[in-house]
């Protein structure tokens, strides 16, 4: 039986990162799910679809074929067989991703592909509804957090040493709006699952985050 970790959270808590880490700790398979809605999104804007046509958008999603393939140990993120990892990062994807992933066609393409590697394999998953709806049986699930200013610094600071200039402000302003849409979605909104384990990061660095979270897993394991 394979064993899964699903780690949920708002935008800028560090997910992905503290993931990453956490997969390869215990060798299993890191499984981006921001990044597959990312890449659901570059697609709709390469088609020039506005942000607010969810018909268009759910019309369209068919036609996107999105997988996670490793090579040489880096997760690629494949769009109708394009790696498109380099471009998924940027503001404007992520306001679209934000957008677009309530729309339950484009849900469920994405979790229906999550769940099958999730039962097939030992999996780190990351996400918005992870716990609550792609994988409720995961043996191990923790709500990653930390304090709007605190998310908004860190990407502050991950914009700067990449020379690109940002208002803090603006960054804040963004995230708490990010936050309001995923809580208040009609389909799967961000919550807390009754059984997660609830880690403000605020005050922690990396290490201690994954640390806190392997000592987690480790005490699971033992019951």
């Amino acid at each position: 039986m394979s064993f899964n970790i699903a780690i949920d959270g708002p935008a800028g808590a560090g997910k992905s990162t503290i993931a990453k880490k956490i997969a390869a700790k215990l060798s299993y398979i890191y499984v981006d799910t921001g990044a597959m809605y990312r890449a659901m999104a570059l697609y709709f804007l390469r088609l020039g679809l506005d942000a607010g046509d969810r018909e268009g958008m759910a019309a369209a999603c068919g036609g996107a074929d999105i997988s996670i393939r490793y090579v040489n140990g880096e997760q690629n993120v494949l769009l109708n067989e394009e790696n498109v990892t380099p471009y998924i990062r940027s503001e404007e994807v992520g306001k679209m991703a934000s957008q677009s992933s309530p729309i339950p066609q484009v849900r469920e393409k994405l979790t229906q592909l999550q769940k099958d590697l999730a039962a097939r394999e030992d999996v780190v998953m990351d996400g918005r509804d992870i716990g609550t709806c792609v994988l409720p049986g995961a043996q191990v699930k923790i709500y990653l957090t930390a304090s709007t200013h605190t998310r908004a610094l860190r990407r502050f600071r991950e914009l700067e040493e990449k020379g690109l200039k940002e208002s803090l402000e603006e960054i804040e302003a963004d995230i708490a709006d990010r936050d309001y849409r995923d809580m208040h979605r009609d389909i799967s909104p961000l919550r807390q699952a009754e059984d997660a384990w609830y880690l403000d990061t605020s005050d922690m660095g990396i290490d201690e985050v994954v640390a806190a979270i392997l000592n987690r897993v480790e005490q699971v394991r033992e019951r």
